[in-house]
């Protein structure tokens, strides 16, 4: 608890419990939290609360740290549910995608990134990476369309330039179409964080280097983007360790595991996140551990692609940041993190009772902690977002625990958080302003928004 001001933006009371996914993981019944210019600046019990400008009741609703999305390609909600891509493993699905992802241009990258940001949004997310990896000659600047769109909804964004640079006549997987050439790549890479990255404090945008995989770019590529993301001091994301598929190509053609050759390209580092990484074995878990690498678990998509079940429980215990990520909006086909932090939960436990006949190595609070102060660490910004602490941003949801979908669940908010719903916030809070507010987006123009994305889309999956 702490003093209040005596006049605040924002009070958010009456809460029936704060999760803080703060350094004690406290949780505050019948407690609010005030919000001024952006940050928390006060938290107490319900008797003891400042005036505010505004004041909402979270009677019956559970206050959670907004949740972080570690890996996504939103781009990809203009092919959702591709009936052509949905039967096979990850490579054919891949194989099927990558000549309609090479339609993109800056208005269908516009308006992809706004549906999939508010989707998110309405869905207590508060901030989101992207991997954006395709860029087809004369697209335009992409990644500047889909910061315009975070701007629009004032969204807390983390794109990555992605790249792929191994066409399939070199032997990797994309086709011609999608792949640029290793200097283009490394001078637009610069020039973006020079244009939007901000390294402040409580920024809204910042910029890290994403090659695809160890299947779509080259090893120089990876070393020499490691080099240039040690000089600008942003931070590195890739896929790694997805696939079985992956690991035969690895061996074949570098002659180590995924993991060997991530270390070998320089990119063993607590500057750098994974996203999947559902293959490792009990040495490589370590080493992970031991370099600070992040992990971004993607429940629903590495289920619905069949990759597997993450050793997260073996991970999470050797001290490796896990968050959760949606991944892409044509393989998860959703942008729900409340989804993925329930799907975490679920395999979390069935991984565990298959593996020890006992379920108890994923909680609800593991969960969440995953989708909050985990995702927090994986884009290296702890102590930012990711929790309710004083001084800390503003990304707040507010999650009502009523009505039919929780009646009987009287004893435990988190676990029927998780268990129960579907659950959807009542507020979504970013940087101190709301961008949901009772259910609904502040931001007008989403109807006209849809008809542009699905002429946009139709346009894409056109034969």
């Amino acid at each position: 608890m702490s003093e209040a001001p005596d006049r605040v933006d924002l009070l958010l009371a009456n809460a029936r419990l704060i999760a803080t996914c703060n350094d004690d993981r406290s949780e505050l019944e019948a407690a609010w939290i005030a919000i001024t210019g952006g940050r928390i600046s006060a938290i107490g019990a319900t008797g003891d609360e400042p005036l505010a400008i505004r004041t909402i009741d979270a009677s019956d609703s559970l206050i959670t740290p907004g949740l972080i999305n570690t890996h996504h390609h939103i781009y990809q909600n203009l092919t959702r549910a591709y009936g052509p891509a949905l039967e096979g493993n990850l490579f054919h699905w891949l194989t099927t995608l990558y000549p309609k992802w090479a339609r993109l241009d800056e208005e269908s990258v516009h308006l992809s990134t706004w549906v999939g940001l508010a989707e998110l949004a309405l869905g207590g997310c508060t901030t989101t990476t992207d991997h954006l990896y395709v860029h087809p000659a004369g697209a335009g600047d992409l990644i500047a369309a889909e910061i315009g769109a975070a701007n629009d909804l004032g969204f807390r964004f983390h794109p990555t330039r992605g790249s792929m640079s191994l066409s399939h006549k070199d032997g990797g997987l994309p086709p011609d179409s999608v792949v640029q050439d290793h200097d283009t790549i490394l001078a637009e890479s610069e020039r973006l964080v020079g244009a939007h990255h901000d390294s402040a404090f409580g920024a809204m945008t910042r910029i890290a280097f994403a090659p695809c995989s160890p299947f779509s770019v080259t090893p120089e590529l990876m070393q020499d983007t490691a080099v240039l993301a040690e000089r600008l001091d942003v931070r590195l994301h890739t896929h790694l360790a997805e696939d079985r598929g992956e690991d035969d190509f690895c061996l074949e053609r570098f002659g180590r595991r995924p993991l060997e050759f991530f270390e070998d390209v320089g990119w063993a580092t607590d500057r750098s996140w994974i996203a999947h990484c559902v293959q490792p074995n009990a040495a490589e878990i370590a080493k992970l551990g031991e370099w600070g690498t992040g992990v971004a678990h993607c429940p629903s998509s590495n289920m619905i692609l069949g990759a597997g079940m993450a050793p997260v429980a073996e991970m999470r215990g050797a001290g490796v940041p896990v968050g959760l990520g949606c991944d892409g909006s044509a393989s998860a086909d959703s942008a729900s993190m409340w989804t993925e932090a329930r799907n975490a939960l679920l395999l979390g436990r069935l991984r565990s009772g298959m593996a020890h006949r006992t379920p108890v190595a994923m909680r609800a609070r593991d969960a969440l902690d995953m989708a909050t102060r985990g995702g927090a660490s994986c884009l290296g910004r702890d102590g930012e977002i990711g929790q309710i602490t004083v001084g800390s941003c503003a990304d707040v949801a507010v999650w009502p625990l009523d009505g039919m979908s929780f009646a009987g669940a009287l004893s435990d908010p988190i676990e029927a958080w998780a268990r129960c719903g579907p659950a959807a916030p009542s507020h979504t809070i970013i940087n101190g302003a709301l961008v949901v507010d009772s259910g609904d987006l502040v931001v007008d123009g989403s109807e006209d928004i849809l008809r542009q994305h699905r002429r946009a889309a139709e346009a894409m999956q056109a034969d």
